[in-house]
């Protein structure tokens, strides 16, 4: 099996991918049994200090800081369970000591295969006013339709003010399912939950439309990509 490299960026929602490979593996490979897994994560303040002066090469900095990192820990892939810094994995690719699985990428496979063909988008500011969803979705004959600027900034306040810190509120799952029942009425047929700490509190049995869970789908391909096929 190959060794797992996950380049954490907030606690919640890198915890909830490691958990995911720990607790669905065994279903593959036999009781209390997982892929060998390695996670490295700065500090969430130094990502958000980038991303607050739109500083993309310091985002990039801090993931291959990381990967540099688990790659002398014996990494042999790497994830990143958050869709937000992924918008600065292209310029660092050809610098990275290991490949990665794009999150967006996962996702955007997962649409196509579950049949969907009008995409929602939720996660923070910088991802949904970002290309990375629209176009690993283009490249998969899919549209991808974004939240008013209203309800954009209120998704964001309830990520970053709430959900990487822990807090789940029942008048922020209610926002949340408002913003996804009026993605519904523009014709969306699918939600991607594109932060990974969406899924914590959204979910097929609270939302209006099907969701396309981006932390657990990309925590699934790691798995697939570990373990040997012969498993």
């Amino acid at each position: 099996m190959k060794h797992i490299g996950i380049v954490g960026c907030s606690a919640e929602g890198a915890a909830l991918c490691y958990r995911t490979i720990c607790t669905e593996a065994p279903a593959l490979l036999g009781a209390h049994a997982h892929p060998e897994i390695s996670m490295h994560t700065h500090s969430l303040a130094a990502y958000v200090a980038c991303l607050d002066r739109g500083d993309w090469a310091g985002v990039g900095a801090l993931m291959l800081s990381s990967a540099d990192k688990l790659a002398r820990a014996g990494a042999e892939f790497l994830i990143c369970p958050d869709n937000t810094i992924h918008q600065a994995l292209p310029a660092i690719l050809d610098a990275s000591p290991l490949p990665w699985l794009h999150i967006a990428e996962v996702v955007a496979q997962e649409a196509r295969r579950r049949g969907f063909r009008r995409v929602g988008l939720t996660g923070t500011k910088w991802l949904v006013d970002s290309d990375v969803y629209p176009a690993f979705l283009a490249q998969e004959g899919l549209a991808c339709v974004r939240p008013s600027e209203a309800e954009r900034r209120d998704i964001d306040r309830i990520i970053m003010s709430e959900l990487v810190q822990g807090i789940f509120r029942e008048d922020s799952v209610a926002r949340f399912q408002d913003v996804i029942a009026r993605l519904r009425s523009a014709g969306c047929d699918a939600v991607v939950l594109g932060c990974t700490e969406i899924p914590l509190i959204m979910h097929d049995g609270n939302s209006p439309l099907p969701t396309l869970d981006s932390t657990r789908l990309l925590a699934r391909a790691a798995m697939r990509h570990a373990i040997p096929s012969s498993v």
